[in-house]
């Protein structure tokens, strides 16, 4: 495919998961691709496994220099930047009753100011260049509330307003910006649920089956592209129809 061709794109969260999905799937559009992981050895194993231009650097997304050293980096290899995927994230799951203080702020850290630090910095550079397209990864639990997830879940309902809000302000720039909101996605984490919790889940989805990344990844590819050209402030669900 080249719907991406010669587009260069940086992805947060991207060594593992759903960042990772997104970063092949982008290759095989013909983009190159920064990955910006926590883990600065695992985003460059991962950059190296992919089959095309790929680079792979420690990011904190929570620090704004190290966010903007993935932009610059990105710049400095390939000389612009055209995609920006805000894909980072943590759970620290536990009932409101015993989740403590660090739980709630450590997620809102990673999940909403990453977020914004990413929106923010990549907005900067593509309203220069008059053109940009941002993607920010939300989550089913940030539309109806996940019991256990209070910090989960407010997180990502703010990475929607956010998204809304930044879609407004950039729209006259050429820049676009829009939001998944996944559901229940195989992965190691998803998969080592107890069945009782996986089963519960399964009577939620009326497609009944897990996404898989590839089918997030692919939604990703279609807001990074000219696919979707007339379409900013939008957020997509990708849940095989749970919560619809």
């Amino acid at each position: 495919m080249t719907l991406l061709k010669d587009k260069v794109a940086v992805i947060t969260g991207g060594a593992q998961g759903l960042g990772l999905a997104m970063a092949e799937e982008f290759i095989r559009a013909g983009a190159k691709v920064v990955i910006g992981d926590l883990d600065g050895a695992r985003a460059e194993a991962a950059a190296a496994s992919l089959e095309g231009d790929a680079l792979g650097l420690a990011c904190d997304v929570v620090e704004s220099d190290q966010v903007q050293a993935l932009i610059d980096a990105a710049r400095a290899a390939w000389g612009s930047l055209d995609v920006f995927v805000n894909n980072a994230g943590i759970t620290r799951d536990a009932t409101m009753r015993t989740m403590d203080e660090d739980a709630f702020d450590q997620v809102i850290s990673v999940h909403l100011k990453g977020c914004w630090n990413g929106t923010r910095l990549a907005s900067a550079v593509m309203r220069e260049q008059k053109t940009g397209t941002i993607v920010n990864v939300s989550s089913l639990s940030g539309k109806v509330g996940m019991v256990g997830q209070t910090n989960y879940s407010a997180a990502k309902a703010g990475i929607i307003g956010m998204s809304k809000a930044a879609a407004k302000e950039m729209a006259h720039h050429g820049v676009r910006v829009n939001a998944i909101q996944p559901g229940l996605i195989r992965s190691a984490m998803t998969e080592a649920m107890p069945q009782k919790a996986w089963d519960q889940k399964m009577v939620e989805i009326p497609m009944q089956r897990a996404g898989e990344p590839r089918e997030v990844a692919s939604v990703a590819l279609f807001l990074a592209s000219d696919l979707s050209s007339y379409m900013t402030g939008t957020v997509l669900e990708v849940t095989g129809g749970r919560f619809m």
